[in-house]
């Protein structure tokens, strides 16, 4: 899950970039939202994962 996460905020970044840059700029709402989602989703994979190696969701 978290090898998903990280492709997922790769493509948010470049999402992100591309939007922000004005490139797209019809699309810079939704990068800024993928951006924030899959952040979100990242944080909680490591969270879930660090506490999975300390036994704590055992």
């Amino acid at each position: 899950m978290l090898r998903w996460t990280i492709i997922f905020i790769i493509i948010a970044l470049i999402a992100g970039i591309l939007g922000f840059g004005g490139i797209a700029g019809a699309a810079a709402g939704i990068a800024k939202i993928l951006f924030y989602v899959f952040l979100a989703l990242f944080a909680i994979s490591l969270i879930a994962r660090l506490g999975r190696s300390k036994g704590i969701n055992s």
